[in-house]
């Protein structure tokens, strides 16, 4: 079990590291082909309510929304930072492995102070495809439904 957990947690600094540098094109790679990853309120997901902040249903999706964030959208510029805590393995027998994790990401706008972002749990199923862990699905459940400004970047 031990070398499990180094290796979600590996993968869970991977992921914070993809994103925090920008690198974008990077971020699918980390998901399977057939993949759900969405952003939901806390609120939602508590009640069972299907709306979400963003929906993706396939590694195809989250190509699409790098791609629109890198030739269509208009932001300010910004840099992210992501903290992952408290991470831990609710079930892993089987082929999936059933991960959860606390999550802050803070922003700093240019010339602005740095600011919490967002902060909730990440809620994953992880399967092993080609010998490494990669994300079937993941829930990042948001503990507000109010986003300062834009959700441009994946959390």
């Amino acid at each position: 079990m031990s070398d499990l957990r180094d290796e979600i947690e590996d993968l869970y600094a991977d992921y914070a590291a993809c994103l925090d540098d920008g690198e974008l094109e990077r971020w699918p790679e980390f998901f399977t082909d057939d993949c759900l990853y969405q952003i939901v309120p806390r609120e939602n997901y508590d009640r069972g309510l299907p709306l979400a902040l963003l929906l993706c249903e396939s590694k195809g999706m989250l190509q699409d929304r790098v791609a629109a964030l890198r030739r269509a959208s208009v932001y300010a510029p910004r840099s992210l930072r992501h903290i992952v805590s408290n991470t831990r393995v609710a079930q892993a027998d089987g082929a999936v492995i059933r991960v959860r994790a606390n999550y802050v990401v803070f922003q700093t706008l240019l010339d602005d102070v740095t600011r919490v972002f967002n902060a909730g749990r990440y809620l994953d199923a992880l399967v092993r495809e080609a010998g490494r862990l990669k994300f079937r699905e993941r829930v990042c459940v948001s503990d507000t439904v109010v986003i300062p400004g834009s959700l441009v970047f994946p959390i």
